[in-house]
């Protein structure tokens, strides 16, 4: 017997959060349509580092919520069998040798959350993860966390296309802007830029970035952290390294086929937006980029280009979710969110709850969107 409150709901956005909640209401039974404006993947999902962790410090609730992430992830690998666009080959994370060094104290707060951490001087690397250059560790130690792991977006994405289309989902790629209809103080459906509209018993924006403005259209405050991101993407190469690392100068992880992804906060913070929205990348930036990388790794391997992309990499103001129904319009959901490969598939799964039952997950209390207009 479903336990749902509603029948139909739409989503907009069609990233990772989207996909997966709709592929949740699916199986719900609920008629789901998925309205993007472009192909799917085609915003921060497409171009995510996917780094799948709770490393480092972060509140408890936050922690317990990307702990419930991780393990949809286990259990999706074990249905899946070995694909190389999931693995779980651990993480390596080390700070600059100054003043701003937190290894001693994080390594502290993952062992009294019983999170799988060790402590590593660089020599000591070598023997629990393969392909780093210990020279290129700063500080006394590094710590190896062997449960973290990555995907890639993209790759999931299509999965959870096929049991969408499989389920009866609707998907529309060609509309563009989307807008929610409000009808008697409450949301009750979504109108495409081609004037077609799709009425639902609820919805869910979940348009990465774009959120807090299309929440503010609506008369909801969601204050918004999001910069600029930049992603490399290398051509394949033979080598040996399969953790993901996270330095103080760059973050590189393993990608299907040999590849490898690329990124850093000052490489991103060089990326210049131009006056019609989209982003120039200078040469520099990028041949920068890849000797920070090849730096990191062992035998410094001549990295090459395949592919970059940047856009805008969607973060709250307080770096926490912002999950949940809008308190000041029934039926519209939102999902905004940092770490959305770690948190997709629980994301996925908790909106598509709430939004079926009406409802509220005890895990998402401390992520609602009100908290930003207490």
């Amino acid at each position: 017997m479903s336990d749902n409150t509603i029948s139909s709901a739409v989503i907009i956005g069609a990233g990772i959060f989207g996909v997966s909640t709709a592929v949740q209401l699916l199986r719900r039974g609920v008629s789901v349509t998925l309205v993007n404006d472009g192909p799917v993947a085609n915003g921060a999902s497409g171009r995510s580092l996917s780094w799948l962790n709770s490393a480092r410090m972060r509140s408890y609730p936050y922690h317990l919520l990307r702990m419930a992430g991780i393990d949809r992830y286990r259990t999706l690998s074990s249905r899946i069998g070995p694909v190389d666009w999931l693995r779980f080959d651990g993480a390596l994370t080390w700070d600059a040798d100054d003043d701003t060094n937190e290894i001693a104290a994080a390594y502290a707060h993952e062992v009294s959350l019983a999170y799988d951490a060790r402590l590593l001087a660089p020599g000591d690397v070598a023997t629990a993860t393969p392909g780093v250059d210990a020279a290129a560790i700063t500080g006394a130690a590094a710590i190896f966390n062997p449960g973290e792991g990555w995907v890639d977006l993209p790759a999931l994405i299509d999965l959870l296309l096929m049991d969408f289309a499989a389920l009866g989902g609707t998907l529309v790629t060609t509309g563009g802007r989307a807008n929610v209809i409000v009808e008697r103080g409450r949301a009750t459906g979504v109108e495409i830029q081609t004037g077609a509209k799709h009425p639902a018993d609820a919805v869910l924006i979940a348009t990465g970035p774009a959120v807090p403005a299309m929440a503010a259209e609506l008369g909801a405050t969601i204050l918004d952290g999001t910069p600029v991101a930049l992603l490399l993407t290398t051509r394949p190469i033979d080598h040996p390294l399969k953790a993901v690392l996270n330095t103080p100068r760059v973050a590189v992880r393993p990608a299907p086929g040999g590849a490898f992804a690329i990124d850093a906060d000052w490489a991103a913070n060089e990326v210049v937006t131009l006056a019609d929205g989209t982003y120039a990348v200078k040469d520099a930036t990028v041949t920068r980029l890849l000797a920070e990388a090849s730096r990191a790794l062992d035998g410094h391997p001549a990295l090459e280009l395949a592919a970059y992309a940047a856009g805008r990499k969607p973060i709250p103001e307080d770096g926490d979710p912002v999950l949940g129904v809008l308190a000041n319009l029934p039926g519209c959901h939102v999902a905004f969110s940092h770490s959305g490969a770690t948190l997709g598939l629980i994301v996925g799964e908790l909106t598509a709850y709430e939004m079926a039952t009406g409802n509220r997950h005890p895990l998402l209390e401390t992520f609602r969107p009100e908290r930003f207009s207490a």
